[in-house]
């Protein structure tokens, strides 16, 4: 992850300085993009003018060809959004519980010991098992159904080579959702059968929504997070010893590996009224782009964004967006990372990096480096 002119995880600079704004095409039209902090911000805020309402459409380029439902509660507006969010918060949380977290620290320190020693791929060997046993945490449910998780890969909509499984995801949760129909069981599949939205239990599509953006919202963020951390450990082999001689240097070493790695580039929104975005009209029931990863590298609330000071104060990033949509799953993520690095100093001497080649995400108007096709890595004991 060693810096670059270019500024690999940065495209938007030149764009951000001089108009705030970047136009990319999307689904047949041109979607500008929000690129500034406070715009940023300001957009997040103003939910009637930039809709999540915008079924299979979070996306940038849609989701129409791998999945059927809308995703809830994210594809949604208030007041409905904080209706739907309210069933599954209890789940969300559960992160902030302290016998919670001392099973994650369990589950990290867990997976370093196993690794130790060892050339692993980083990814598959240890990112994705990670990702999919804190889930399984989270959720309540077997942790022997993370074993079939992991299977899917590092995303749920996509195999390897671009063909869609969506469909294998969809049938997974009906299955789920059928086997505890009745149960009372205090699992995500059965609180969701038991569930009332309104006044009436929620619908098949509706628990299959949850249940989608469940698996589908926090997967490949999470690893890309977990991957992009050792490979800067690999390249900085200083930075365990600063972390390890202040257990309180962890939280904010969190907060920006988040910052900078910014796990999720773009989201689009609706604008059911029009928007004016710099100096484009959006036209009514156009889109637009909430461009995260450029906020947080915006100059003007970041001094030196393309260094990654991991004692960065204060650190005001919008990894996990803003406002009412602001992101189900950021108790999670902070905790796997904060654990993830607590074991890293307790176990780990240094990461040593065998084989790396990264990945980009490509548009035709900017290409950004968003992790690892492939890493492989040892993690030698102290």
């Amino acid at each position: 992850m060693s810096q670059t002119p270019h500024h690999p995880r940065d495209p938007f600079e030149a764009a951000r300085k001089s108009t705030g704004t970047m136009c990319v095409h999307a689904q047949g039209v041109d979607v500008p993009l929000i690129l500034r902090y406070p715009d940023l911000r300001a957009a997040l805020k103003d939910w009637e003018t930039y809709s999540s309402d915008d079924l299979r459409n979070i996306v940038l380029h849609g989701e129409q060809g791998v999945r059927d439902g809308r995703q809830y509660p994210i594809e949604t507006d208030p007041p409905e959004h904080k209706a739907y969010r309210k069933i599954v918060d209890p789940f969300f949380r559960r992160p902030l519980d302290n016998d919670y977290r001392v099973g994650m620290q369990q589950l990290l320190d867990d997976a370093i010991q196993v690794a130790l020693g060892n050339e692993i791929d980083a990814i598959h060997d240890f990112a994705l098992p990670v990702q999919s046993k804190s889930l399984a945490m989270m959720l309540n449910v077997d942790m022997a159904e993370a074993d079939e998780w992991v299977g899917w890969g590092t995303h749920v909509f996509y195999d390897g080579d671009g063909k869609s499984k969506g469909d294998a995801l969809t049938d997974y949760n009906r299955a789920q959702f059928a086997k505890t129909a009745g149960s009372g069981g205090d699992d995500f599949y059965s609180v969701l059968n038991r569930a009332e939205y309104d006044g009436r239990p929620l619908t098949d599509e509706e628990k299959l929504g949850f249940a989608n953006l469940a698996f589908a919202g926090g997967r490949d963020t999470v690893i890309g997070t977990i991957t992009g951390i050792l490979a800067h450990l690999g390249d900085e082999p200083d930075v365990l010893e600063f972390l390890r001689a202040d257990e309180k240097r962890l939280s904010p070493a969190t907060e920006e590996y988040l910052r900078f790695i910014s796990p999720v580039t773009v989201l689009a929104r609706k604008c059911p009224h029009g928007a004016t975005v710099g100096d484009q009209a959006v036209p009514p029931g156009g889109r637009a782009g909430v461009c995260y990863a450029s906020a947080n590298y915006d100059e003007t609330v970041f001094p030196d964004p393309h260094q990654l000071k991991l004692d960065r104060s204060p650190n005001p990033h919008i990894a996990f967006g803003f406002g009412k949509h602001f992101c189900l799953g950021a108790h999670q993520a902070r905790l796997i990372i904060r654990c993830l690095l607590l074991s890293l100093c307790d176990k780990v001497s240094r990461v040593e990096i065998i084989d790396a080649v990264t990945k980009s995400e490509k548009e035709v108007e900017y290409t950004r480096e968003i992790g690892f096709e492939k890493l492989s890595v040892r993690l030698h004991a102290k």
